[in-house]
């Protein structure tokens, strides 16, 4: 397969989000099914994935949106004078974003890449900046891979993230845009396909499913943290709890649990990964009468966090709570690479239990004490009777999380390419 790919990525760092050790999972997993894959990305500082040639898109420091930026910029902080709400709401997009917009643009002008047979543009959180950069350059709208990897804008997330931000109406008209002129559209899950399709669409008609994917990556001689025993009962959660991701319930049915079974509290912990959030102080205070739960709220890398989701007894993955959950996870590939039983908490309509299948027996609603705690329980039981070697036993996630099934939608796309 010679076919060449460019992507045009937001960040290729992979600590610094879940999302984007997802998108550059994607590339590395283009790479390995035969693509020719060149990658510009705007992490601005210099980072390479082997074998693949990657430039790094330089910030146009010397334009006036640069300048309108930073002096904006110097108002907010130093005299604490904030246009940025009131500037969105006239332009939909701050000064930053514009300039960065057109960083890209400059970098991708007259670029050999640009003979590629299709290019992907990939971004994390809600800046979408290469998808800014594409949609302003109509001469490659014909083979433009636009992968939408979360709701947007975020009055269109399902409650409770919904929220009206400012400039909303151009932010909708953006992707409104994007919907119309890329020749393919992409999403992590079906339910967002179909969530953003009821509002866009055209996406039902240009849209594949392209999963957050698994690669290959060594963890061996990777120490784990002191206050991780491979040998205990860990229950572990690697991520930021956003605030309505409640961990309230889960910590109360693990008490629960250890109540009923006072056997299992020396060799049994609830671990909470991720930085510091809404819940924090009420962790800190239950971790002081609860000495088996332990909460992290410093650094830990990507490596170390993969080493301790293989050797964790369960996995959990905490949704919030509502109707639908239309989000794969970033780290439910993971979890089921880690091939360990997953507590899965959240909606009965969800991506993560639409792939786990409908009768997974590990899945309650978030604030369901009682069943949390019986599941709890069943697998602590099944912890012990097969000491610790029970498994997910999924390789149809296996497949469907990287190369087999990543070829057959390359395939696909690839077929309707004019």
């Amino acid at each position: 397969m010679d076919k060449k790919i460019l992507i045009v990525a937001e960040s290729i760092d992979v600590e610094d989000s879940s999302g984007t050790k997802g998108r550059v999972a994607l590339i590395k997993n283009l790479k390995q099914i035969g693509f020719n894959v060149k990658v510009f990305h705007y992490t601005r500082k210099d980072i390479q994935l082997e074998e693949i040639p990657c430039k790094a898109i330089k910030e146009n420091r010397n334009s006036f949106l640069f300048y309108l930026s930073r002096f904006e910029r110097l108002l907010r902080l130093k005299l604490k004078l904030d246009f940025h709400i009131p500037l969105e709401k006239l332009f939909g997009f701050s000064f930053t974003l514009y300039n960065d917009r057109n960083s890209i643009i400059d970098e991708l002008k007259g670029s050999e890449e640009l003979d590629s047979d299709l290019i992907i543009t990939l971004s994390k959180g809600g800046s979408f900046r290469p998808h800014h950069a594409l949609l302003k350059m109509p001469e490659l709208h014909h083979k433009w891979l636009a992968y939408i990897h979360d709701p947007y804008p975020a009055h269109l997330y399902p409650r409770p993230f919904a929220w009206v931000e400012a400039g909303y109406f151009q932010k909708w008209k953006f992707i409104h845009d994007i919907s119309k002129n890329a020749a393919y559209s992409a999403f992590p899950s079906k339910l967002l396909m179909e969530w953003m399709g009821s509002y866009f669409p055209n996406f039902l008609k240009t849209g594949y499913i392209i999963p957050h994917q698994l690669f290959d990556s060594k963890t061996e001689g990777i120490e784990l943290p002191e206050f991780f025993n491979p040998d205990n009962f860990n229950l572990l959660h690697a991520g930021t709890l956003l605030d309505p991701r409640n961990p309230k319930s889960l910590v109360r049915a693990f008490e629960k649990f250890l109540k009923r079974n006072s056997n299992a509290r020396g060799h049994s912990k609830l671990i909470f990964l991720g930085g510091k959030n809404v819940f924090s102080s009420w962790l800190e205070d239950y971790e002081k009468h609860l000495k088996e739960l332990k909460v992290s709220e410093s650094y830990i890398s990507f490596d170390k966090v993969r080493k301790m989701q293989q050797n964790a007894a369960v996995n959990i993955i905490l949704e919030a709570k509502s109707e639908i959950s239309p989000f794969l996870p970033g780290k439910f590939p993971h979890c089921v690479q880690a091939d360990k039983p997953i507590l899965l908490l959240g909606p009965k309509l969800s991506e993560s239990k639409r792939l786990l299948g409908e009768d997974y027996r590990y899945w309650s609603e978030i604030d369901d004490e009682d069943k949390i705690a019986d599941i709890i329980e069943s697998l602590y039981l099944n912890w012990k009777n097969y000491q610790g070697t029970e498994g997910l036993n999924r390789t149809d996630l296996i497949n469907y999380l990287s190369t087999p099934y990543l070829r057959e939608v390359l395939g696909k796309i690839q077929s309707s390419q004019p």
